[in-house]
């Protein structure tokens, strides 16, 4: 069979770090023959190249290209390229890894959209990764309707007919952002680029050593002439005009003036700041006109003038002004309703961890002249946040905690303007209420099983600022049974943050602790008010264990109480099948077309004797945390007593 994807993967000792790599290059669903991955090892000196040739010799999938050392990431890649026999080639990084259904998903887009790139969902491990790209689909994207030009690294898939008639290869060498400069030239030439966004495609991971490449300490004129290759492959395939300098801004923004700013900047040491900002300096007055920084956020618009300037000592004033600048939020309101989690939140800008004040009148500031001092950039920004906060944005973020990838939950943002002392200054209050639908709140995709942590999302008069949403005030509703899955809100613990627990929680459910009521057997049906949301009439599974493991599986229904946001557990009591004296254990499964079932443990035991389980007041059984309590109390009673007596 013809092969699909060929994934080219530059190697040069990763140690144990390309582990987690290879496994999930194995565990692609796309069919074993319809992939291929090619090793390059570039010199490697480490075990790596003896780890890989075994890996071949095991697994047809897998060819290993030995050379010598290159410098760089480019020549290894071109060489994959040659070798790669698929109709798309895609390139991984050899500590990084990927979704499961990487390939196939990326693939099958790809050819649905006849698309010459694809670009695939990322999510960053202990580094950052686009986040605003993958919002929603865009099966037909370019950088001029698309912000495309974030997204910069190789991890992308490429059509290798494209690549084979562009000519397009990495620059080789040892050089820093080739990959700039590949796919850059990429996106301007293809007569079509996908991004998938609804499926984590790509993990982007900072090695727990620190090691990974785009960390190291780099030569600043180096650097900016190789970036100066990315600046021309952009002239070269636009004319002059407001395309160009958009796409040129990504440069200015990210490799420019994100560098020298706040805590970033004052982290690096003193000389390697100096010949950091000469080099800015250079190319910004040598390659940028005027309508590329007047696109950037006003606060970049500072830094940016003052690095065109030459003023690096107000560039470092700024930048510790600026470090102080923080996030904080906090829930105003969490409960279940139609099936979905309704969460709000306000947020606010900080300083020095105290709300940020704002001039409550004053006029709109003109950023086309830098600032004086320090003193009149922050009036400025101070300005120009109070007279534009009506486009400031809260968004609301669910993380898995087990693979960082972030998903925008659907969200509804009002403003609020609080006056503080005179009422010459305000606060500016962003507040939202976000709905989770825990069927669909991993973009489009049922939470999976684990801890997903609330975020909140702030980008407001150029600064983009994200903090965990703290658990307000307001108390914490019931896990609720809902699309399948126990979802448990809860606060984490020291710092209080809210997070959600799906199917995890186990003993933190707590239900004996939150009252379980009213339990009855009458008629061989078993009925129990649960402190559990349901959204309507929920099919479950109830699995009943006795202490020899035998187990039991029966159906039952949990259905909301009009009365409040307790459900109330109905099911058969199956007599025939719980036999002898003993005690029964009751677990609640809340998927009942699962192929597996997982259950959660309900403090509840069904009594049992030769007869089967007769009409009664079924035992409620407390946790074994609870009972040591109820054991303790009654020991200091008891001893109060004698004590008493004594006397």
């Amino acid at each position: 069979m013809p092969v699909k994807v060929s994934v080219v993967v530059p190697v040069y000792n990763p140690g144990r770090y390309i582990e987690e790599c290879v496994a999930s290059l194995l565990r692609q669903s796309l069919p074993p023959d319809e992939y291929e991955v090619i090793f390059v090892d570039d010199g490697s000196t480490d075990e790596t190249p003896a780890r890989l040739d075994a890996l071949a010799a095991e697994d047809p999938r897998v060819s290993v290209i030995h050379q010598e050392n290159s410098g760089w990431s480019g020549k290894p890649r071109n060489v994959g390229i040659a070798a790669a026999r698929g109709e798309f080639v895609m390139f991984v990084d050899h500590d990084d890894h990927l979704g499961d259904e990487a390939l196939e998903r990326m693939y099958d887009y790809g050819v649905a959209h006849d698309a010459d790139v694809v670009v695939g969902k990322m999510a960053g491990q202990g580094r950052g990764v686009p986040v605003e790209l993958f919002r929603v689909n865009r099966p037909r994207a370019s950088v001029a309707d698309a912000p495309l030009i974030d997204s910069l690294t190789p991890h992308k898939m490429v059509r290798r007919a494209f690549l084979d008639r562009t000519g397009l290869r990495f620059p080789e060498g040892r050089r820093r952002l080739e990959d700039h400069v590949f796919v850059a030239e990429a996106y301007l030439r293809a007569d079509n680029v996908a991004v998938l966004s609804d499926y984590v495609c790509y993990y982007h991971t900072r090695r727990d050593d620190g090691s990974n490449a785009g960390f190291q300490r780099f030569d600043p004129a180096g650097y900016f002439g190789n970036l100066r290759e990315a600046l021309d492959v952009v002239e070269r395939y636009t004319e002059p005009g407001p395309l160009r300098d958009r796409l040129l801004r990504r440069w200015l923004r990210n490799e420019m003036v994100e560098r020298l700013r706040g805590r970033r900047l004052l982290a690096a040491p003193e000389d390697f700041r100096r010949e950091l900002f000469k080099e800015i300096h250079a190319v910004v007055v040598e390659r940028f006109g005027p309508g590329v920084a007047a696109g950037l956020q006003p606060v970049q618009r500072i830094v940016a003038a003052l690095a065109a300037a030459d003023r690096y000592d107000d560039v470092v004033a700024f930048a510790e002004w600026e470090s102080a600048v923080g996030l904080t939020a906090t829930t105003e309101g969490v409960e279940w309703r139609d099936g979905a989690l309704h969460v709000e939140v306000a947020a606010e800008l900080t300083l020095d961890g105290t709300p940020m004040t704002f001039p409550a009148d004053a006029p709109e500031p003109s950023f086309d002249e830098p600032p004086r001092d320090v003193a009149d950039a922050v009036e400025r920004l101070g300005a120009e946040n109070a007279a534009h906060f009506d486009k400031a944005t809260l968004d609301l973020v669910l993380r898995e905690r087990a693979s960082s990838a972030p998903h925008f939950q659907p969200t509804r943002v009002t403003r609020e303007r609080v006056p503080v002392d005179d009422g010459s200054r305000v606060r500016l209050v962003l507040r939202a209420t976000a709905t989770v639908d825990p069927g669909g709140a991993a973009s489009g995709r049922p939470l999976a099983a684990g801890a997903w942590d609330a975020v909140a999302r702030v980008r407001m008069g150029g600064w983009t600022k994200e903090t965990r949403a703290a658990v307000g005030t307001t108390a914490l509703p019931y896990a609720g049974v809902v699309a399948g899955h126990v979802v448990l809100p809860y606060a984490t613990s020291p710092h209080g943050n809210l997070s959600l627990d799906v199917d995890q929680a186990r003993g933190r459910l707590r239900l004996d602790r939150n009252g379980v009521s009213d339990v009855r057997v009458v008629k061989g049906r078993l009925r129990a008010r649960l402190p559990l949301y349901a959204p309507g009439a929920t099919e479950v599974l109830l699995r009943l264990t006795a202490s020899g493991k035998r187990a039991v599986t029966v159906p039952g229904t949990l259905s909301p109480m009009p009365s409040g946001p307790r459900a109330v557990l109905d099911a058969v009591v199956p007599n025939g099948r719980l036999t002898g004296d003993g005690s029964w254990r009751v677990g609640l499964g809340p998927d009942p077309r699962a192929d597996e079932p997982q259950f959660v443990s309900l403090p509840l035991a069904l009594r049992t004797a030769p007869g089967g389980v007769r009409d009664r007041v079924v035992r409620v059984r407390r946790s074994p945390g609870v009972r040591r309590l109820v054991r303790r109390a009654r020991r200091v009673l008891g001893r109060a007593k004698a004590w008493t007596k004594g006397k």
